[in-house]
């Protein structure tokens, strides 16, 4: 591998990797109250294009790590609507 495609892994790890605690935490808390739906839908949308313009020049890196975080935050969305629906309703 060369060194830009390594260095586009370890950036992809660093970001993609950042989305982990968070989605750990509010699994486990049961909360999303203090989390924006606003930052988590324009950070996927964001990461959907870098996804599409990844995937249409052929870079492996962005490919896989966009996917990733899009998977991530995607996931953090479906509590963020769980828990607040359940804090409202209890």
């Amino acid at each position: 591998m060369t060194l830009v495609g390594t260095l586009g892994f370890c950036a992809g790890l660093l970001t993609s990797g950042a989305a982990v605690p968070q989605v750990y935490k509010t699994y486990k808390t049961r909360h999303a109250r203090d989390i924006s739906m606003w930052q988590l839908v324009m950070l996927s949308l964001g990461m959907l294009l870098w996804l599409i313009y990844g995937s249409m020049i052929g870079d492996l890196p962005l490919i896989l790590a966009n996917t990733f975080s899009i998977a991530c935050y995607a996931s953090l969305i479906a509590m963020k609507l769980r828990y607040d629906r359940e804090d409202r309703t209890s």
